[in-house]
């Protein structure tokens, strides 16, 4: 099991999660949570990493370890920090910075917006892997730079990232990426990798299925980059 991990992002102190392994395989890898910041779910990801060899880190992008309390308010301070892409991206950068070692390869995974903050690290050159679950795909306010190898694991029905975004993303991913590569969902919406989602609405929430294809390709896809 981990615990809780205080960092620094350009003077505003982050907690996050640090999960480490207790037989390295030489990696690292961010974990990176969805808009109601790190929570239950995505620190168990980071003890299931761990438990594979790798060095993990929970990451915290709005500060001080805060979660919502509902959703309403996650939506509200997703919302703030989705206007200002560039600290969203200096703070996953300060997560990267505080796992990072010299000559070891790190990744990230994150979800929903968690995901859309990897995309933008990818977008940035910051990593060695990205895997974007669930993912929102518009395009932040900077170039994009040779990206490294990226997986997508997409719900086809997902009503925050329409197969029209998809498409944009997927073309975007074929001008910057030498190596990616998707995997679509179909009867699959947002949110499908997360337990906790289970029984939401149309368009939203867990789908096993999904869910267990998604884990087994992102394994494999970090093997296959990071160790």
């Amino acid at each position: 099991m981990g615990e809780r991990h205080a960092y620094d992002a350009g003077g505003q102190g982050m907690l996050g999660y640090r999960a480490r392994p207790e037989a390295p395989n030489g990696a690292a890898l961010l974990v990176i949570p969805a808009f109601a910041g790190l929570r239950a779910f995505e620190m168990a990801q980071c003890d299931r990493f761990a438990a594979m060899g790798y060095d993990v880190l929970g990451v915290d992008y709005y500060g001080d370890g805060w979660t919502a309390a509902d959703m309403a308010e996650a939506g509200a301070a997703m919302g703030r920090l989705n206007d200002d892409r560039r600290t969203l991206l200096a703070r996953t950068e300060a997560a990267l910075a505080e796992i990072g070692q010299a000559g070891r390869k790190v990744g990230a995974i994150g979800f929903c917006f968690g995901a859309k903050a990897v995309l933008d690290m990818a977008r940035a050159g910051d990593l060695d892997a990205a895997v974007s679950l669930h993912g929102i795909y518009d395009a932040p306010p900077f170039e994009t730079v040779a990206m490294p190898p990226v997986l997508l694991c997409h719900g086809w029905n997902d009503p925050l990232a329409t197969p029209d975004d998809f498409e944009k993303m997927a073309a975007e991913l074929e001008r910057h990426s030498a190596d990616w590569h998707a995997l679509c969902f179909g009867g699959t919406g947002h949110a499908f990798t997360n337990p906790d989602q289970a029984g939401r609405a149309p368009g939203m929430g867990y789908v096993e299925v999904s869910a267990r294809r998604t884990w087994a390709a992102t394994e494999a896809f970090l093997s296959a980059h990071l160790t």
